[in-house]
């Protein structure tokens, strides 16, 4: 699906002035930015693409929706035209294949021959296990054994996906055909994790080019969630944090509060215990399109204990809650009080006053004058609406 060999990429043959080869590396900077690598790595990244060739990356699908796989269909920077034929060489992907049956198998097995400890192995899908795994085969083969088998040849390996990684919706209760991750089969190797229903596609496409380019892979987490895009909760970043630090909750789908973008954690919203990078980097390239984005409470996919076994809508506990780390200043700096701001401050606490003796008949019961804003008068034994302020005149 795509010529490995650089001197037939898009940087041969073109001048530093190239329209291509800025496009080139405009890409490489964005993969390079994703994973949080300097910039002199696109210099390298774009060296390695010359001199070494594309990696070589071979998709298995097992138990899944292909989620993963059409979010990756929909990246423009880079376009998947860009990502197959100028970053990666994608050997075997079931869903891309023009190829099919007999020949489809024969690609796979001619990739793993030409880049047997080299290539990338991405899987999307969970596993199943139960009864020798004859729920999931694919050319006469359980994907348990198709994993076993390529697997060890492999030069890295990922689980794109929360399928992938720790089961996700296959394996939710009462998991009927004892679907579970790649990390619990291949035990002792280590494997790259990219939870997310879908997961996105940049933070595949970061972790391959580093891996392509230095030989390595990006730091991990204890789950194998690689720390650039898995260290902080959606809480921290969320759009709506402003909301929750203030008190403002929605608590209906629809209401004024909810249109209005405040804080979503009383409609069950995992932000407060979901690692992951979604409020930072847009799925699509789309600002907004994530569930926060379009009002929807975050469901917590890109954790095991969370996605698929809490409730939807049910309320999460927050760990380590802090107050805003600073406030609007209240004085001039010097500890010097002017006159204007001296009648500010009595203007105000004057207004404090009014406000407090208002609250106070309010709650206990007598209201005083009728004509007080904000209260309830009664007309003929009932209670009427407001008393319109400019009834005081």
């Amino acid at each position: 699906m795509g010529d490995r060999e650089g001197g037939k990429g898009l940087l041969s043959g073109l001048d530093s002035h190239s329209p291509n080869r800025r496009e080139f590396l405009k890409i490489i900077t964005i993969a390079a930015a994703s994973v949080g690598l300097p910039v002199s790595a696109v210099g390298k990244m774009a060296e390695a693409a010359a001199k070494k060739g594309k990696p070589s990356v071979i998709w298995l699908h097992f138990q899944e929706c292909t989620g993963c796989t059409e979010s990756l269909l929909r990246t423009s920077h880079p376009a998947l035209s860009s990502l197959i034929l100028d970053l990666v060489s994608l050997d075997y992907h079931e869903t891309l294949f023009a190829a099919a049956g007999f020949q489809a198998e024969d690609a796979l097995n001619a990739a793993i021959k030409a880049n047997a400890g080299k290539f990338v192995l991405v899987v999307e899908g969970a596993i199943p296990v139960k009864d020798n795994g004859i729920y999931c085969k694919v050319g006469g083969k359980t994907a348990l054994q198709i994993l076993n088998e390529v697997a060890p040849q492999a030069g890295a390996i990922i689980a794109i996906g929360s399928c992938a990684s720790f089961g996700g919706i296959p394996a939710a209760d009462p998991n009927p055909t004892g679907a579970t991750g790649v990390p619990q089969i291949l035990k002792g190797k280590t494997v790259v994790t990219l939870p997310g229903c879908p997961a996105n596609p940049y933070n595949l496409l970061g972790t391959v080019l580093q891996f392509a380019t230095y030989g390595t892979l990006p730091a991990l987490d204890e789950l194998g969630r690689p720390r650039f895009a898995y260290t902080r909760v959606i809480h921290e970043d969320c759009p709506r944090r402003p909301h929750f630090d203030a008190g403002r909750f929605a608590e209906k789908f629809g209401e004024g509060a909810h249109r209005d973008g405040h804080c979503l954690y009383k409609l069950g919203c995992k932000g407060p215990v979901t690692h992951a990078n979604c409020s930072l980097l847009p799925f699509g390239e789309m600002p907004g399109a994530w569930p926060i984005g379009i009002g929807h409470p975050c469901v917590g996919c890109t954790e095991q204990k969370v996605a698929f076994r809490i409730p939807m809508f049910e309320v999460v506990p927050i760990h380590n809650a802090t107050p805003p780390s600073t406030y609007a200043p209240v004085a001039e700096s010097g500890g010097k009080l002017s006159i204007p701001a001296a009648l500010g401050a009595g203007a105000a606490l004057g207004a404090l006053a009014g406000a407090g003796l208002v609250a106070s008949r309010k709650f206990s019961g007598k209201s005083g004058d009728q004509g007080v804003p904000g209260e309830r008068r009664r007309v003929s034994g009932k209670e009427g609406p407001p008393a319109d302020p400019g009834d005081e005149k």
